[in-house]
C-alpha cells in the first residue's frame, strides 16, 4: 500500500507551506471527528486540561473553521505576501481557542479567553479592507477588556473564599444579597459582551464589516461561542442567584432579538446584515442558558454549532461577491443569479439553513430552545413568534434582493466559482445538515 501512497504524496508538489498546513488541519479535523462517537464523559489532557462533550464539540468546531479559513483565504495566498504571518496568526488563535475550551481551571480559562483577542485584532488590523478597521479593532478591544476586568476580580474573590478555581469542584453560592447580585453581574457581563447580547453588540458589526474573510469566519464561527461556553462554565457558581435574574436576561434577549431583526431588514451591506443576524441567533442561545434546563443547554450547544457553520458559510459567499464586484452593497449586487449562476444554489442552501429549515442543525437547536422558553413562561410565545417570523423575513430579504433583479451595468462576466470556493462551501454545508443525525450525542 505504501508503494502507492508515497509517490502520490510526492506528485502533489506542495508549492508552499499554505497547502501543507491545509492538509494537516483537515487531517487533524478528521482524527478528531473519529473520536466524537466514543462514549466518554471526561477526556483528560494533562494538568488542568480536560474535555467533556461540550468542550470537545467546541474544539472540533474551532479546528474545522480554521481549516476552512485557509481554504477560503486564497486571495491572501495569491498575493504571496505575509503568507507565513497569516498562517501563524491563525494557528496561534486556534491554540488559544483549544486551551480555552479544554481548561479545567477558571484562571487558565480567563487567560486563554482574553489571549484569543490578540490574534483576532492582528487579523483585523493586518488584513482588513478599509481604513476604519483601526476603529473597529479599538471597539472590539475596549468592549472586551472593559467588561472582562470585573470577571478577573470576581474569580480572585471566589478563590479567596473557596480555596480552589477548578471548574469541576466549584460550589454554588447561596443567598441573594446586594453584594452577591453585584458579584454575579460583574462575572456574567464579560461573557454577555462576547456572546454578544443586545445592548453590548455594537462592536460586532464594525468588526465584521472591517475584518477580512478570515476574521469574519473565526468571529462568527467560534469567537461568539466563547460567550455561551463561558456562561455554561461560570453559572455553576451562581445557580441560586441566576434563577432570580433569569427573567431579566430572557426578556432583554427576546425584545433585543426582535429589535435587531427589524434592523436587519434595513441593512444594505451584506456583511453587516449577516453580522446582525448573529446577534438574533445568540439571543436565543442566551435564553436557553439562563433558563437552566437540560433541553435549554442541549439546544444552545446545537444552535451554537449550527450557527457557527451557517454564518461562516454566508460570510464566505459575501466575500466571493465582494472579490468580483468590489462592493458588498445589496443595491449594487443585484441579479447575482445572472452574474454568478452556479453560486445561486449555495446562496439558497445556506440561506434556508439560516432561517432554520430542515434538516439543518439550526432547526434542531431552535426547536429545543423555543420549547424551553415557552415552557418557562407562556407569555414569551408572543415574542418568540415575532422572532421566528422576522428571522425568516430578513434572510428572504437578503436572498431575494441579491439574487434577483437586473445586475449593475458596469459589471462584466467573470468566473462564477472556483474549485476551492465550492469545496469551502460544501464543507460548511455538509456538517451543518448531516450532523443532525448525531444530534442525540450533542444533546447529552
Amino acid at each position: 500500500m505504501l508503494k502507492f501512497i508515497i509517490p502520490l504524496v510526492m506528485l502533489m508538489k506542495f508549492n508552499s507551506e499554505w497547502k501543507i498546513v491545509q492538509v494537516g488541519m483537515f487531517f487533524i479535523s478528521f482524527l478528531m471527528s473519529m473520536k466524537c462517537y466514543h462514549n466518554f464523559y471526561m477526556f483528560s489532557l494533562g494538568f488542568n486540561l480536560g474535555l467533556d462533550y461540550i468542550g470537545y464539540i467546541m474544539v472540533m468546531l474551532s479546528v474545522w473553521i480554521v481549516s476552512l479559513i485557509l481554504v477560503s483565504s486564497q486571495k491572501i495566498n495569491n498575493l504571496k505576501t505575509f503568507n507565513g504571518s497569516f498562517i501563524l496568526t491563525n494557528i496561534m488563535l486556534l491554540l488559544f481557542l483549544v486551551l480555552t475550551f479544554s481548561s479545567m481551571d477558571y484562571l487558565m480559562f480567563y487567560i486563554s479567553f482574553e489571549a484569543s483577542l490578540i490574534p483576532t485584532l492582528i487579523l483585523i488590523l493586518g488584513w482588513g479592507y478599509q481604513p476604519e478597521r483601526i476603529q473597529a479593532g479599538i471597539y472590539m478591544l475596549f468592549y472586551t477588556l472593559a467588561f472582562s476586568l470585573p470577571l478577573l476580580v470576581s474569580l480572585l474573590i471566589y478563590y479567596s473564599i473557596s480555596g480552589s478555581l477548578i471548574i469541576s469542584l466549584s460550589d454554588s453560592l447561596s443567598g441573594l444579597s446586594y453584594l452577591n447580585s453585584f458579584w454575579y453581574i460583574s462575572t456574567v457581563v464579560a461573557f454577555l459582551v462576547k456572546l454578544p447580547m443586545f445592548m453590548f453588540h455594537l462592536w460586532l458589526p464594525k468588526a465584521h464589516v472591517e475584518a477580512p474573510i478570515a476574521g469574519s469566519m473565526i468571529l462568527a464561527g467560534v469567537l461568539l461561542k466563547l460567550g455561551g461556553y463561558g456562561l455554561i462554565r461560570v453559572l455553576v457558581m451562581f445557580q441560586m442567584i441566576s434563577k432570580e435574574f433569569s427573567w431579566l436576561w430572557v426578556s432583554l434577549s427576546i425584545i433585543g432579538g426582535i429589535y435587531v431583526s427589524l434592523m436587519c431588514m434595513r441593512q444594505v451591506d451584506m456583511k453587516s446584515l449577516i453580522a446582525y443576524s448573529s446577534v438574533v441567533h445568540m439571543s436565543l442561545v442566551l435564553c436557553g442558558i439562563m433558563i437552566f434546563s437540560w433541553w435549554g443547554l442541549a439546544g444552545c450547544v446545537i444552535l451554537m454549532v449550527g450557527h457557527g457553520l451557517c454564518s461562516s458559510g454566508l460570510f464566505c459567499l459575501a466575500n466571493m461577491v465582494y472579490e468580483r464586484t468590489g462592493s458588498r452593497s445589496l443595491m449594487v449586487n443585484k441579479g447575482l443569479l445572472s452574474f454568478m449562476p452556479s453560486m445561486g444554489l449555495w446562496w439558497f442552501l445556506l440561506s434556508v439553513s439560516n432561517m432554520a429549515s430542515p434538516p439543518s442543525l439550526n432547526l434542531a437547536g431552535e426547536i429545543m430552545l423555543i420549547l424551553t422558553v415557552v415552557s418557562w413562561s407562556k407569555i414569551s410565545i408572543l415574542g418568540i413568534s415575532f422572532l421566528s417570523f422576522f428571522s425568516a423575513s430578513y434572510t428572504l430579504y437578503m436572498y431575494s434582493l441579491s439574487q434577483h433583479g437586473v445586475f449593475y451595468n458596469s459589471l462584466y462576466s467573470c468566473c462564477s466559482g472556483k474549485v476551492s470556493e465550492y469545496l469551502s462551501l460544501l464543507l460548511h454545508w455538509l456538517p451543518l445538515n448531516f450532523m443532525i443525525l448525531n444530534s442525540t450525542l450533542l444533546a447529552i
